[in-house]
């Protein structure tokens, strides 16, 4: 079965030096809590040095995403570059018959199958360090902000703790209304 987001390496990683250049265009289809407008559109290159794969690129693409304070959908343009080095093992197959090259498997997300780039993985973790921890929209933490507003207006006040403790406060309440403070000041 081939997969679409696979990049085949190994002719890299069994001649160091030799360089392979792709243009990729992607929607990150398989991403559900990523909601691209654009694809992420860019390049990818990809080196040996013999013990090192070194993997660059650069895209571009647009998202939406939800601001921290309000709920309201943020737009925002991405651009990013990759560099990232991984890990080989073994000898190329053009210096040595009886052994050859391999990327080695130390990332806790996995990143190949064997010796082909898993290209979507590593366009997620990228993505993902792109975005920023809290987005905010144009009206920050500080300023009043219209939509975050409107929602506190329409929406039921929360319950303060469990039900029970709630019934136990209205009656302390009720029985301490005689005086205020529920009582006798005398120990």
């Amino acid at each position: 079965m081939r997969r679409e987001d696979l990049l085949d390496l190994n002719d890299v990683l069994q001649h160091p030096g030799r360089e392979l250049a792709v243009d990729i265009s992607t929607e990150l289809a398989d991403e559900e809590d990523l909601d691209l407008l654009k694809p992420l559109e860019g390049y990818l290159e990809a080196v040996s040095t013999g013990n090192l794969l070194l993997i660059t690129g650069k895209f571009t693409g647009k998202i939406v995403f939800e601001c921290a304070r309000c709920g309201g959908p943020l737009e925002k343009d991405l651009e990013f570059e990759i560099e990232e080095q991984f890990a080989v093992e073994g000898s190329p197959s053009s210096l040595n018959s009886q052994d050859y090259a391999r990327v080695v498997a130390d990332e806790p997300v996995p990143m190949f199958d064997g010796n082909s780039l898993l290209v979507e993985a590593l366009l997620r973790q990228q993505l993902l360090v792109e975005l920023p921890m809290q987005a905010l929209c144009e009206y920050g933490w500080d300023g009043p902000c219209p939509v975050a507003t409107a929602r506190a207006a329409v929406m039921p006040e929360a319950p303060h703790g469990r039900p029970e403790f709630e019934k136990l406060a209205r009656l302390s309440q009720v029985l301490g209304g005689e005086g205020e403070g529920g009582g006798s000041a005398e120990g």
